[in-house]
């Protein structure tokens, strides 16, 4: 199976071994780098990964001006609406507070019962 190769791995870029290739396709992956002379396939090389570029770093006084010009476009919520929105989640707390002191209740109850007799 001399020179026997199969199709490109998409991970390594490089022919799979074992498969016979016709002429046809022996040239256009020589063609691409992919193959040697010889039918032997070539190890890709890897790109070098490139980072970002180094950026200018904020110094605390602008970083601190940034927040503050940030902070003034909020929509803060008016007097009502936190009063209303406490209200709220006071009420939905307790009642869930409620429903898992009952369930807790009863659970405790059936197992009492159920080792009493």
């Amino acid at each position: 199976m001399d020179g026997a190769v199969g199709p490109i791995d998409p991970f390594t870029k490089v022919a799979a071994p074992h498969m016979a290739l016709n002429r046809q396709q022996k040239r256009m992956l020589q063609k691409q780098g992919q193959l040697g002379p010889d039918g032997e396939p070539i190890a890709a090389q890897r790109a070098q990964p490139t980072g970002r570029p180094a950026e200018k770093r904020t110094s605390p006084r602008e970083f601190f001006q940034q927040v503050q010009s940030e902070l003034r476009k909020v929509v803060w919520p008016s007097r009502d609406e936190v009063i209303r929105f406490t209200a709220i989640v006071f009420t939905t707390l307790v009642l869930i507070t409620a429903l898992v002191a009952a369930i807790d209740f009863l659970f405790g109850e059936s197992v009492l019962r159920l080792f009493e007799s």
